[in-house]
């Protein structure tokens, strides 16, 4: 471990738990979840209360976790990445650079979150279209710089296209193309998304 970090006295470590320089880690977080399991968590970085980040994670520089977080084994997330308050990332996700997870965010295993996506709060992704027990599980591709709208429901395998906007509250049921705006339960195309990244 860096000896440049702060754990408050109160934080539990498990395992091999790798420290980056200037990282905070407030009272009540758990960090790893098995005593030969190693987890890596990059420099400058904030992890506040009640937070949970299992073993078998590796997270990038100047990484910011809301209070009771959890994050699942076999995960990578990028640098400059923020998940909100309550969120949840379920496992084996990939979790690019430049990532906004807002509040209350529900990331299904094997998803995939591409650089510069910013997800609202409470958006929920999906893994399995049946809700069949020993079905596979194929969690959403979302592409760089999507934005997907509070309390959104991405379907299972979906692909949301790279620049791609998701209104709030829809549910996506069809990929959507790089570019394009989307709304409604199902959602459905509405216009072009703007170039220069302000909604219309």
């Amino acid at each position: 471990m860096c000896a440049q970090f702060k754990i408050s006295k109160k934080a539990i470590l498990h395992g091999k738990v790798t420290i980056g320089e200037g990282t905070t880690v407030q009272e009540n977080v758990v960090l790893g979840s098995a005593e030969d399991g190693k987890l890596g968590i990059g420099k400058g970085c904030t992890i506040r209360s009640g937070t949970v980040i299992y073993s078998g994670v590796e997270i990038g520089d100047n990484f910011r976790s809301g209070h009771n977080v959890l994050i699942r084994e076999n995960t990578r997330i990028g640098d400059n990445v923020l998940v909100g308050t309550s969120s949840v990332i379920d496992g084996d996700c990939r979790i690019g650079n430049n990532v906004s997870i807002q509040t209350g965010v529900y990331v299904t295993r094997y998803t995939t979150i591409e650089d510069g996506v910013f997800l609202g709060p409470f958006c929920v992704t999906t893994n399995d279209k049946y809700m069949k027990y020993g079905a596979i599980l194929k969690g959403p591709v979302v592409k760089q710089g999507a934005r997907i709208g509070a309390n959104s429901t991405i379907m299972p395998g979906i692909t949301v296209g790279e620049g791609a906007i998701v209104g709030a509250g829809s549910v996506v049921t069809k990929d959507v193309p790089r570019g394009k705006v989307v709304i409604g339960v199902p959602a459905r195309i509405v216009k072009d998304a703007p170039r220069d990244g302000v909604a219309c």
